[in-house]
């Protein structure tokens, strides 16, 4: 972990955010004061969410009737759940 003033920060962001990149926390201080933390992102799980992903999750959305809200479509379904389970 390094520390660097703000002035060094805004003259070397580019080679910091690098540091980040390569797994070092970078700390800037403000009057020799940490007031921020540069540091990498863990890696995200799981694969890369390709077209037919994004087709699959939008064929299963929620279509509105035209002039109903969201409200009143929630409410609906919420009422066809509560129906379904008292009939069971």
């Amino acid at each position: 972990m390094s520390e660097h003033s703000i002035v060094e920060a805004k003259n070397q962001l580019s080679a910091l955010i690098e540091r980040a990149h390569e797994g070092e926390a970078v700390i800037i201080t403000r009057h020799g004061q940490p007031v921020a933390e540069i540091k990498p992102l863990k890696p995200l799980r799981g694969r890369p969410m390709t077209k037919a992903d994004v087709e699959e999750l939008l064929s299963k959305a929620i279509k509105l009737t035209p002039g109903t809200s969201a409200v009143e479509e929630l409410i609906r379904m919420r009422d066809e759940d509560d129906e379904r389970l008292l009939r069971r």
